[in-house]
């Protein structure tokens, strides 16, 4: 993290395109939810230790040194990685297929779950391994369950955010229609009308996806298998193609990931961004921002009311190796506890799982965006869940990116899509 984030966009909101290879690897404990090793050592305590990407804000040490002052003979190791989400990711498999017992809790980002619940990796949290997730938001309990079973407890959530000029626009559009009709207000002002990030990455993974899912559509339907030769489906690509061909896109922003669409609506030349809310902070403190004392933000558009964000944020899994897994899961219960939730929300800027943190009046003075917020997860779809999230994230990357650039129609581009994630596996 380079910089000051409220969440790395995408490798919190998500990943970095991963690997076939890493997602193709062997290994694992047998099947989802049996086996002997997801049987084993369930009422054993002792030391543990916690896997997570890089601990930039400070947020998980003093949170580690409370629970090590109160449990001294079931200390936490905390085992930091690096703040890469493809070398995270690439980490866990490879210790997972080691069976590494000192693995024993590890931070899984929400589309990585499928893909080691799959293999027998992640412990079922369920029976006598159940935590409680009554008052956490429901796409955040989806985002950590596979074929209807929780294999990995919410600790922080995330969702797209529509930023916008409102010295310009007083009343935010609630429709995506609506917000094309206030693009001449852009062309009045010379700036802009809207962008999100649009390059060849993960992130046109998750713009690609809240396109189609606001329009009424799916990449994949509730079985796994693909579903983008759809009416909807192709409303919602088309929604973006025709944006960029009109210029209501601009040309420039087929390059954009977050950073670069940010310092474009930071610098007074979009009239409307979608982006994280790690945006908020930077865009009313920088002393370059241009925005800073206009700016809005609201939900993100759709067919008819809000949109349907990209579901991002991290689960907090037990390794089926674990050799001490009473403790790895009251840490687990430990981290989604409503005094962590809030210490994650004021030092990290950490989205909260718990609903009703939301409305607190202490939380939303100091973070302002959280009912938008909100909003905004409560509408939230998961990124495709599936154990090949790594050839369908490709598969949506190459071929949007194709319509994008006017290089195919987007009926053309969904039907490739659909025939790749076929070929992946992911149709079978």
């Amino acid at each position: 993290m380079k910089t000051p984030r409220f969440l790395l966009p995408v490798a919190t909101a998500g990943v970095l395109a991963l690997s076939l290879s890493a997602c193709a690897g062997g290994g694992g404990g047998g099947t989802p939810g049996g086996g002997s090793d997801a049987e084993a050592n369930l009422d054993s305590r002792g030391p543990i230790t916690y896997v997570q990407g890089k601990d930039n804000s400070n947020v998980v040490r003093p949170l580690i040194e409370k629970w090590n002052a109160a449990h001294p003979d079931e200390k936490v190791t905390f085992k930091e990685q690096t703040d890469n989400a493809d070398q995270q990711h690439d980490d866990l498999v490879q210790n997972f297929q080691a069976k590494n017992a000192d693995y024993d809790v590890a931070s899984v980002d929400v589309v990585w779950t499928a893909e080691f619940a799959a293999k027998g990796w992640l412990q079922p949290l369920k029976d006598k391994m159940a935590i409680d997730t009554k008052g956490m938001l429901e796409p955040t309990i989806e985002a950590g369950s596979y074929k209807g079973t929780l294999y990995a407890a919410p600790v922080s959530s995330d969702g797209g955010i529509l930023y916008y000029r409102k010295d310009l626009v007083p009343t935010p559009p609630k429709t995506w229609d609506e917000m094309m009709g206030m693009c001449s207000i852009a062309k009045q002002n010379n700036m802009g009308c809207y962008a999100g990030q649009f390059k060849q990455y993960e992130g046109l993974t998750v713009n690609a996806s809240e396109a189609i899912n606001s329009a009424g559509g799916s990449v994949l339907d509730k079985d796994g298998k693909p579903s983008l030769n759809t009416p909807e489906a192709e409303a919602g690509l088309d929604n973006l193609v025709k944006a960029f061909k009109d210029g209501n896109i601009p040309a420039e922003a087929i390059t954009y990931q977050e950073e670069e669409s940010r310092r474009a609506f930071q610098d007074g030349k979009l009239l409307f961004l979608r982006n994280w809310p790690y945006v908020y902070n930077l865009a009313t403190t920088e002393g370059s921002s241009k925005v800073k004392d206009v700016l809005g933000m609201a939900a993100l558009p759709g067919k008819d009311g809000p949109g349907a964000s990209s579901l991002g944020g991290h689960s907090a899994a037990v390794s089926v190796y674990s050799d001490h897994k009473a403790t790895s899961l009251d840490f687990v219960k430990f981290l989604v506890q409503e005094e962590q939730q809030k210490f994650f929300a004021t030092q990290g800027s950490l989205a909260p799982v718990l609903g009703d943190l939301y409305e607190d009046q202490e939380l939303v003075a100091k973070l302002p965006y959280l009912p938008v917020l909100k909003t905004s997860i409560e509408n939230a779809v998961p990124r495709p869940v599936t154990p090949f999230y790594p050839a369908v994230t490709k598969a949506i990357q190459d071929n949007a990116y194709a319509a994008l650039k006017g290089e195919k129609p987007a009926k053309d581009a969904l039907s490739d899509m659909q025939k790749s994630i076929e070929t992946a596996g992911a149709g079978s």
